[in-house]
């Protein structure tokens, strides 16, 4: 990794990308300087930058190297009462960070993949490892150290793009492996009393807590698209925390690490952190172990305000169906849509192939198109 992604681009608050919608497929980029919006409420707050975050290593030592992924967020602050100082959450669960360290680190290890660290979790006994895709990218060799100083080689079986989830592999012959134990981000709720445990700035096994800030809000994936129903959370995370386990007050991972917000004068926590949700990885965990492809569905839209579309993608399974430019999807099946989040997690529940009634709202009518949608690009373009 190079030091030129030692800071933000020049123009952090600018989208990668050049179209001024937001594209659908099991998740969409924002783009276009429109930020996402969060759900129920829109009331815009300055633009931040997300950035992936993996410690990159130079000259042999540990500095900060964020991958620089942009995006921007909208929408309110919820406000929320911090408990990292007494380890209570709000709903009066108690979290023991002493007691969660001692349970959990073990089963946490230290990744050097190219040029990069970052941080991963044991997911059982044969040697199984989670990371984020981000950090193993494109590396010919991956080394694993465990909590006893052991370093093995790992080989990565499997990574999605569209997830920023990867899946790794040691030979745990004459290894004491401790398995975390993947809980759920169904019932995350917001207040609840959660824990980061990672590598930040190369300090290996170092644990934050916090609590989770909000739910269900949307980050851009490593492909331009986006990851729905990701978790926000004020626990520290900074560079080197990438692909380590955020921990409910129980120790098991509600979810993965994977990037923080700044205002692009800064590559280190903000109190705005966010992981990718447990469920979106178990649900495709079996197929990585295998080293298999992953597929998204894909609607193939950019969106503006609201739901309305912007864009329809040439030759998209949006086009096919009729979807036109200036409609408002109101409906997705039987899945109300508000806005463009709402959109993005409905997309997300399907599967390519899958034949889905879209209602819209057209010149003051209502019309209902069936739409068969396709697969995922490997990227936005």
């Amino acid at each position: 990794m190079s030091s030129s992604l030692l800071t933000p681009p020049d123009e952090a608050h600018r989208p990668l990308w050049a179209d001024d919608g937001r594209e659908f497929g099991g998740g969409a980029p924002p783009t276009g300087g429109r930020p996402p919006v969060e759900r129920r409420r829109r009331r815009r707050r300055p633009p931040l930058a997300l950035l992936l975050v993996m410690c990159s290593l130079l000259g042999g030592g540990t500095t900060v190297g964020a991958l620089a992924v942009t995006g921007h967020l909208d929408g309110d602050t919820t406000t929320v009462v911090n408990a990292a100082t007494t380890g209570t959450a709000t709903d009066g669960s108690a979290l023991d960070a002493e007691a969660l360290f001692a349970a959990a680190s073990p089963g946490v290890v230290d990744i050097t993949a190219g040029s990069g660290t970052g941080t991963g979790f044991v997911i059982d006994t044969d040697g199984h490892i989670l990371t984020a895709a981000h950090v193993v990218e494109g590396s010919k060799t991956v080394k694993v150290t465990l909590t006893d100083g052991t370093t093995r080689d790992a080989t990565v079986l499997g990574s999605d793009n569209a997830t920023d989830v990867a899946v790794l592999k040691v030979d745990p012959e004459g290894l004491t492996l401790t398995p975390l134990t993947l809980g759920s981000s169904a019932d995350v709720s917001v207040g609840e009393a959660v824990a980061a445990i990672g590598d930040p700035f190369g300090y290996e096994r170092s644990i934050s807590t916090g609590i989770i800030s909000g739910v269900d809000r949307t980050i851009q994936a490593p492909n331009g698209f986006t990851v729905a129903h990701a978790l926000q959370t004020d626990t520290a995370i900074n560079p080197g925390n990438s692909g380590g386990p955020i921990l409910d007050a129980a120790g098991q991972v509600i979810g993965i690490a994977d990037q923080i917000a700044t205002d692009g004068s800064s590559s280190q926590s903000s109190g705005v952190g966010f992981a990718v949700p447990i469920d979106l990885v178990k649900a495709e965990l079996e197929q990585l172990k295998a080293g298999q492809d992953v597929e998204h569905a894909y609607l193939g839209v950019a969106m503006g305000d609201g739901a309305s579309v912007e864009q329809v993608r040439p030759s998209s399974p949006a086009q096919t169906a009729g979807l036109q430019a200036g409609d408002v999807i109101t409906k997705l099946g039987d899945t109300a849509i508000a806005d463009q989040n709402d959109l993005v997690a409905a997309i997300a529940t399907h599967q390519p192939g899958d034949a889905v009634a879209l209602t819209i709202e057209r010149g003051g009518q209502t019309t209902e198109l069936t739409v068969t949608l396709g697969t995922q690009p490997a990227q936005t373009g």
